[in-house]
């Protein structure tokens, strides 16, 4: 049995958390990231570990820096830690306490897509193929040598909720075969080739303003990859419409027109039918609701303001 410090913050690493939780090993403590005040009012909002933790009688930190968790990580004599896309590095003097070191899982096939938006930049360059790697923590991002990948295809069309899915079950069914292979040293890391490395940087809400000189097929590529935050989005009249769903058309126009009564956008190359969009302020209609009560008509071009 395992005595582990796990460190998470997003959906991604719920079900790893879960599946370490319902196993032999024991978790000493959760690490995450502290509780925002929503955007809107003063509600305080607590990170799916966070709440999982509590519920389960976890025990659950929230320190702004964990250079103040040194002493407490230090005496707690613990055997791993696992991370699992918590959102703030390890210091270097941290790595030093665990007796076998820290895990990283990381949502790609290292060392491409080292960084913090690994699945939404696999989707946005139309890879065919993605994964999760498992990575001894070092003192430089995502450099760390590996002792297990495993490759999945991504599916026509997946966005990236899916695909997030997808790779956390994937982490929750081999993450305790990894964990006792490491606790009984029956494992080996290798050093990655950081000659082929890439970086998956931060996507920003700037990322997602749709170019519609680009080609469908790249448009179709980053609403599905920034969804549903920030979306792949378009100004009109001043206001922002962001767009869920779409489908490839062979239609031809003007990049930005709207072509028919279908919702169908002309792009650089080809066309995008949108099936779900969202105006700025309301709910996600289907491309039939929003046309019926809208100012976008066949000929309305949403330029690229």
């Amino acid at each position: 049995m395992a005595k582990i410090i796990f460190f998470g913050t997003p959906e991604f690493a719920l079900p790893i958390l879960r599946k370490i939780n319902n196993s032999k090993h024991e978790i000493l403590t959760v690490y995450t990231q502290s509780p925002k005040k929503s955007l809107r009012g003063q509600k305080i909002n607590k990170s799916i570990i966070h709440e999982f933790s509590e519920k389960n009688n976890l025990n659950v930190k929230t320190p702004e820096r964990l250079e103040v968790e040194e002493n407490f990580l230090k005496k707690i004599n613990f055997d791993l830690g696992i991370v699992v896309a918590y959102g703030k590095l390890i210091p270097k003097k941290i790595l030093n306490f665990s007796k076998f070191g820290f895990m990283n899982i990381h949502a790609s096939l290292l060392p491409k897509y080292r960084g913090a938006a690994p699945i939404q930049r696999s989707i946005i360059n139309r890879d065919k193929e993605t994964g999760i790697s498992f990575m001894k923590i070092i003192e430089k991002l995502d450099a760390g040598p590996i002792c297990k990948k495993y490759k999945i295809e991504i599916k026509k069309n997946e966005n990236y909720n899916s695909l997030l899915d997808r790779l956390s079950n994937l982490a929750e069914e081999t993450v305790i075969e990894i964990i006792d292979k490491i606790i009984e040293n029956k494992i080996k890391f290798v050093d990655q080739n950081h000659n082929e490395a890439t970086y998956a940087n931060k996507i920003e809400k700037k990322d997602g303003k749709i170019n519609w000189s680009e080609s469908a097929e790249l448009i179709q590529a980053k609403i599905n990859a920034l969804n549903p935050n920030p979306g792949g989005w378009f100004i009109f009249n001043n206001e922002r419409y962001k767009i869920l769903d779409a489908d490839i058309s062979s239609k031809y126009g003007q990049p930005g027109e709207v072509l028919d009564e279908n919702f169908i956008v002309g792009c650089g190359n080809k066309s995008i039918k949108i099936l779900k969009i969202q105006r700025q302020g309301k709910k996600t209609q289907n491309s039939k609701e929003f046309l019926l009560g809208s100012k976008i008509k066949p000929g309305t071009k949403l330029l690229n303001e």
